[in-house]
């Protein structure tokens, strides 16, 4: 593996007595900032500790050098600003501790001295020791002493020396990787040395952690004692391994706990290099010295054990206390944003394949969907469409005429996406490429000629997307003007921006090569997050601020998820993995019947799209025969039925920070047997979801989840108790999908050709009573596609309710303004009794409805109120 001296050195330090320790002399308090001095008393290096109460029961560790030889990297435009901090103070100090109020709660911070640890408590529990396995290692900036370094870089080292440190720097003999490194036929020059960081967490109590996308592993997180350490490094990585810790296309370095009795998250703002290592302990092996004087914990209490490594920059840390799963996800959007509310197409089902040959294919494939009566909204082209892989361009034979093409999805209501991949072919009769070149916009090698290297273009050149006029002038390029042949129903993909280089160590861009004066290994991470950045501004200036842009990336960072939509790779069995969301699975050919598997899963995650590599066969839905073709259609026409329930989540997630997928233990914390379950999870609150993943499964075991909890069986309305573990005998048909009771849930049951079509139909409203026979839900309506929700409070968002047999609507935005065209065709309530009437109560209208004592499903038909109306409907 590239690079791994630093994880190899880091690893080399075993648990034990850290040589840190904290100059309580040197303290400075502030209102909301408390800063002091570490020393390394092996080599005597000091380092600025800086520790900050934040807004929302958070705490904000920093570490770095006190006096670098040069500045070190510290993460930009991740954080949405600078947080807001709340005020610290000092409530206890003796010669060896410091005990610091974090406000509500009886919650203090507890600093110790020698050796330095920082131990977060609450009462009398321990919620987060910091340093207390003694693992904190940052290797300092230092001169080469092997090399003649400038004069003037000397004595400056030299006066900070004398200046800020106690005596002589004791440096380390030098280690085989410090100063270059060679992987393969490449080589890292390292001109800056050794510069990684470490530090170690421990959570008393806890048993189970998740986080740290992207890899195709378990949900819970794995001890990786004894094994590689989890690794986050964006990598175009070709057909990785199930299972395993290995680095993947994206990475957002959070990690989260949880046990019964809390959930707790750490945000580890560093884009270099980064490992972790996971393992298991008991808490009575790190708890010793002051801390015991403030708790009481059973020696042998659960605990597990985090240690983050980065290859470079600074230890800047983010402690989200929770307590419960939805404060740490709303903790979280503070810091770094909420989900971008997407355009409704983009939640419906997309078609896309490397590649589709040409403007006649596209065609074909569209006429196909019709014929065979399936809905889609999106039709994607790789990079084969380009000419020549020069991307903002259309082959000229193959895409002659792309507004035609364009228009003719327009006339149907539906849109395109195009690749644009952010390498560039080096050609001086590109206009792409002579623009960045003239303006100096490439990413530079050591040696601070333009960075090349080879990828689908053959030999291209890198925008440098961290240089903010690098990214208006690339936003710039979307406009219709400058991307001849694009409309308004085009959107983009952003794809191999890891950055995939070809012939680069690991497939990547080297180390050492150059953006302004910082290396590629301390911004790697965030070259994905901000192509997308830079694509999802271009799109939104093309329409002059109207409209919402669509932009999938495959590389993503922490942040990533306010420009747009993410590959996320899931592996829900070791048989069925769904790679990068793509149904059907990128490379080989699933049989039939995984295939249909697949859109059936597919159907019920975020987002929805088939794709497959050039060398596979064809796998438009209708190749497969006719009895699959039907089982395919059903599960698309199932999203479609959907989708006002997932426009809805995606609307709170844009509002709130909460995901629109979950796992069990998310809605069920108190829940242990939720903890570690992984081939079912939730939508939103109220859907369950166990795709049938196996071949020739003729029956799966789902757990529904809450002690006095009903779930009802979305297809048949049959209803199961809560807390139990459901056999499930399934058919070719079979997708387990469970309503929970309680709940209301708005579909649309007219299915047309796309979502565009369906804005303005119907819905129905299925209401599932708990088992106090009642239910809420909510319904949100805007125009579907612009700005104008957030700009000018266009939107409808309403809140149902069933209680006392009595159903309505209210508004819960008020100050809101916007009208549909959309009314209720019918009302469906599972769970109850037979009424003697339903009353519309506004307009005293007896409404039809009929009742099936069997099932216990009362079905109301055209109530005919307006979506957006205040209405009530009585039953007695």
């Amino acid at each position: 593996k590239c690079d791994m001296s630093e994880v190899l050195r880091q690893r080399e330090l075993k648990p034990g007595q850290s040589p840190y320790r904290a100059l309580l002399d040197t303290l400075e308090l502030s209102n909301s900032r408390l800063s002091l001095q570490l020393i390394n008393d092996n080599n005597k290096v000091r380092l600025l500790l800086e520790l900050y109460r934040l807004q929302g029961n958070m705490t904000r560790v920093k570490i770095n050098e006190l006096k670098p030889l040069k500045p070190r990297y510290e993460v930009p435009d991740v954080l949405l600003s600078d947080p807001i901090t709340e005020a610290l103070s000092v409530v206890a100090q003796d010669e060896n501790s410091l005990v610091v109020s974090l406000g509500g709660k009886d919650q203090r911070l507890i600093l110790s001295a020698q050796p330095f640890r920082l131990d977060i408590v609450e009462g009398s529990q321990v919620l987060m020791s910091l340093n207390s396995r003694g693992l904190l290692a940052f290797e300092h900036l230092r001169t080469r002493k092997d090399t003649s370094i400038s004069h003037k870089i000397s004595s400056t080292f030299l006066t900070v020396k004398n200046l800020f440190y106690d005596g002589q720097i004791k440096e380390e003999d030098d280690k085989p990787g410090m100063w270059e490194e060679t992987f393969k036929s490449h080589t890292d020059s390292k001109p800056n040395g050794p510069t990684s960081i470490s530090l170690d967490f421990s959570l008393p109590g806890v048993e189970h952690v998740y986080g740290i996308p992207e890899h195709a592993d378990t949900l819970k997180l794995k001890n990786t004692d004894g094994s590689d350490p989890y690794r986050l490094y964006n990598l175009d990585v070709f057909q990785y391994e199930l299972h395993n810790p290995m680095a993947l296309y994206g990475a957002v370095p959070v990690l989260i706990s949880h046990s019964t009795d809390r959930t707790m998250g750490i945000f580890w703002l560093n884009a270099a290099e980064t490992w972790v290592d996971i393992s298991s302990n008991t808490a009575g092996k790190t708890m010793f010295g002051k801390i015991l004087d403030f708790v009481q914990v059973s020696s042998e209490a659960p605990q597990t054990d985090v240690r983050w490594m980065s290859e470079s920059g600074i230890i800047d840390v983010f402690i989200m206390l929770g307590p419960k799963p939805a404060d740490v996800f709303t903790q979280y959007a503070s810091l770094t944003g909420t989900q971008s509310f997407p355009p409704l197409s983009a939640l419906a089902y997309h078609q896309c394949r490397w590649n589709y040959n040409d403007q006649e294919d596209v065609k074909t494939v569209d006429q196909g969907f019709d014929e065979h009566d399936i809905p889609y909204d999106f039709i994607w082209l790789d990079i084969e469409h380009a000419d020549g892989k020069r991307y903002f361009t259309w082959d000229p034979s193959k895409f002659p005429q792309p507004k035609e093409m364009l228009q003719g999805l327009m006339d149907k209501r539906r849109k395109l996406v195009a690749i644009v991949d952010p390498h560039i072919k080096v050609d001086s009769g590109y206009k792409i490429h002579n623009e960045i070149r003239s303006k100096n916009f490439y990413v530079k090698n050591k040696d601070g000629g333009d960075y090349e290297g080879w990828c689908w273009p053959g030999n291209a050149g890198y925008p440098d997307f961290t240089n903010p006029e690098m990214r208006t002038w690339w936003a710039s390029q979307f406009a219709y003007d400058q991307y001849e042949g694009s409309m308004e129903n085009q959107y983009i993909w952003n794809d191999m921006n890891e950055p995939s280089v070809f012939n680069g160590p690991e497939v990547t861009m080297h180390k050492d090569a150059l953006h302004g004066v910082w290396e590629h290994r301390d911004v790697h991470n965030l070259y994905g997050l901000y192509v997308q950045k830079a694509t999802a501004d271009g799109l939104i200036q093309r329409s002059e601020g109207v409209q919402r842009p669509f932009v999938l990336t495959r590389a993503f960072f922490a942040g990533s998820q306010r420009y747009g939509e993410r590959h996320i790779h899931v592996a829900h069995k070791p048989c069925f993995c769904l790679y990068r969301t793509d149904v059907g699975g990128f490379f080989k050919h699933p049989s039939a019947e995984l295939l249909v598997r697949w859109y059936q899963a597919g159907a019920y995650q975020p987002f929805f799209r088939a794709h497959a590599h050039i060398d596979t066969p064809r796998r438009e839905p209708w190749l497969f025969g006719p009895e699959n073709t039907a089982l395919i259609r059903e599960a698309i026409r199932q999203r479609y039925a959907l989708l006002p329930y997932w426009y809805q989540l995606f609307y709170n997630a844009h509002r709130t920070g909460q995901p629109v997928m979950r796992p069990l233990w998310v809605e069920y914390p108190d829940d242990f047997a939720t903890f570690s379950i992984e081939d079912e999870y939730l939508i939103g609150k109220d859907l369950l979801v166990h795709p049938v993943t196996d071949e020739g499964a003729t029956g799966v075991t789902a757990y529904l989840p809450g002690k006095g909890e009903v779930w009802y069986d979305v297809h048949t309305f049959q209803k199961h108790d809560g807390d139990q573990s459901l056999y499930i005998p399934v058919t070719m048909s079979s997708i387990p999908v469970f309503q929970r009771g309680g709940s209301i849930i708005c579909r649309k049951d007219r299915v047309r050709r796309s979502s565009s079509c369906m804005e303005n139909d119907p819905y129905t409203l299925y209401v599932a009573l708990g088992s106090q026979g009642s239910a809420e839900g909510e319904l949100y309506i805007d125009d579907f596609h612009t700005f104008s929700f957030e700009e000018a409070k266009q939107f409808v968002h309403r809140r149902l309710s069933f209680s006392a047999n009595t159903l309505s609507s209210r508004n819960l935005a008020p100050d809101s303004q916007f009208s549909t065209a959309s009314w209720i065709e019918k009302i469906v309530i599972f769970g109850g009794s037979q009424p003697s009437s339903a009353t519309l109560k506004s307009a005293g209208q007896s409404l039809e409805f009929e009742f099936d004592s069997t099932l216990a499903v009362l079905t109301l038909r055209k109530p005919g109120v307006n979506a957006a109306a205040d209405w009530t409907i009585v039953l007695r």
